[in-house]
């Protein structure tokens, strides 16, 4: 059994940020993980993929991380450019603001194992699965098809826990080029990282409610992630 809503976090620069979180029912300190949006918002998928985790012994929060212009807006995935503002006016000093306050609602959780906190997120929330491992001491961090990485290379070297990539070989948004530029940072900083390319998959595709969706290549990501977050959060 499981326990899930939406709660609301007070940030230290006085926004007001609602975050859906699920809460394992079994009376232990579980491990956590901050969960990412896609750019389409904190929709009914990303609160699936939340209860999912929840269900494999985690508590997890994922943060409305569009709460500075809109409060818990989900798009339509076939409206990007009605999303496209929303993740314009994200910036970097927000973001840190949003992930200390929920990585401060785990600290103070007293059923949260607090040296076993990870991340991990999708799309958009790739990028800030990554970012996160940057600026919080996190075990561990998974990152799906995240566009813009390539633009934070310079933070691999500040990377706390290992980070698992998946990327899609068709993907025209995070090309070829991209993800080498991300690997190679974590190469250079000696950092330690998986990196999973599905030649047959496009962007998007652990997404069953997204037209690039591919059953195969969700199961197998899945199942993946499942077992990388196991052996650095739950032994």
């Amino acid at each position: 059994m499981i326990n899930h809503d939406f709660i609301n976090l007070k940030c230290p620069d006085g926004t007001s940020m609602d975050a859906y979180v699920a809460i394992p029912e079994n009376g232990n300190v579980n491990p956590a993980l901050l969960l990412f949006q896609e750019a389409f918002g904190v929709t009914q998928h990303i609160r699936n993929v939340a209860e999912r985790l929840c269900s494999e012994g985690y508590v997890v929060i994922a943060p409305d991380l569009y709460h500075r212009t809109a409060k818990r807006i989900e798009v339509p995935y076939t409206d990007f450019a009605s999303a496209d503002p929303h993740r314009q006016a994200i910036t970097l000093e927000g973001l840190k603001v949003d992930l200390n306050t929920c990585f401060g609602w785990l600290k103070d959780n007293p059923g949260v194992q607090k040296d076993r906190v990870g991340s991990i997120g999708f799309c958009m929330g790739g990028r800030v699965a990554y970012y996160s491992n940057s600026i919080l001491p996190l075990a561990a961090s998974v990152s799906y098809y995240g566009g813009g990485i390539d633009l934070l290379t310079g933070m691999a070297k500040q990377l706390h826990g290992p980070q698992l990539f998946f990327w899609g070989g068709l993907d025209k948004h995070v090309t070829e080029d991209k993800v080498a530029s991300v690997i190679n940072a974590l190469k250079t900083a000696g950092k330690e990282y998986t990196s999973v390319t599905v030649s047959y998959a496009d962007h998007g595709f652990n997404c069953d409610e997204r037209t690039s969706y591919h059953p195969l290549a969700a199961k197998e990501a899945w199942a993946h992630t499942i077992a990388f977050l196991k052996n650095r959060l739950l032994v």
